[in-house]
């Protein structure tokens, strides 16, 4: 039987070593998933949100091993938590709901091939412009931190506060205390383009 899930804006889902109590069927939120190296330094792995499959998750259930990395809800969740045996067995047993996991798993590696490639093959400034346009709100706004920043585009805080102010010496961000905001989008757009 799936058991009704919710949780608050900010709560901490799962973290390393944690065992995994279930698959999560999302039908409302978002769930940011983090990796934090023995540095410190953190890096933003995927977000799930409805249809989507926590690879952690997956991962842990299938291979009957702790969570590897940090979940945190980005908004409030709403949705239901299929319990670790009943999951194996609807994955044995349901073409259709293994066939529906199967795809959102393969659409997920999909995902991380390109993390490894903005990662390895793209340069900062193209990984930077690419973070700023998919966080931006409706309104051109970006509500993060250099912090967070940092996280988005595996590098340091240091780095991305360089590089906002040459955005923003450039004329295409402005940088205010509650985040970023984007001025010019089809020159962001271009450097994001730009691999080097």
């Amino acid at each position: 039987m799936f058991r009704r899930f919710t949780a608050p804006k900010g709560k901490v889902l799962f973290q390393p070593g944690q065992e995994c109590p279930g698959f999560l069927l999302l039908s409302k939120g978002t769930i940011r998933v983090t990796l934090t190296g023995a540095s410190g330094r953190e890096v933003v792995l995927y977000r799930v949100t409805p249809g989507d499959v926590c690879l952690q998750t997956f991962s842990c259930l299938v291979t009957d091993q702790p969570y590897g990395a940090e979940g945190v809800a980005e908004t409030d969740l709403d949705g239901e938590l299929v319990p670790a045996e009943q999951f194996r067995t609807r994955m044995a047993d349901d073409g259709a709901f293994r066939a529906r996991v199967m795809d959102a798993v393969a659409r997920r590696f999909v995902e991380y091939q390109q993390l490894v490639d903005d990662i390895a093959l793209t340069g900062f400034d193209a990984r930077l412009a690419k973070a700023l346009l998919r966080l931006a709100d409706v309104d051109g706004k970006v509500h993060a931190t250099h912090t967070a920043l940092a996280a988005e585009t595996a590098s340091g805080r240091a780095y991305v506060s360089r590089r906002l102010a040459e955005f923003a010496r450039q004329g295409m961000v402005r940088q205010d205390e509650d985040g970023v905001a984007l001025l010019d989008r089809p020159g962001l757009q271009r450097i994001a383009a730009d691999a080097r």
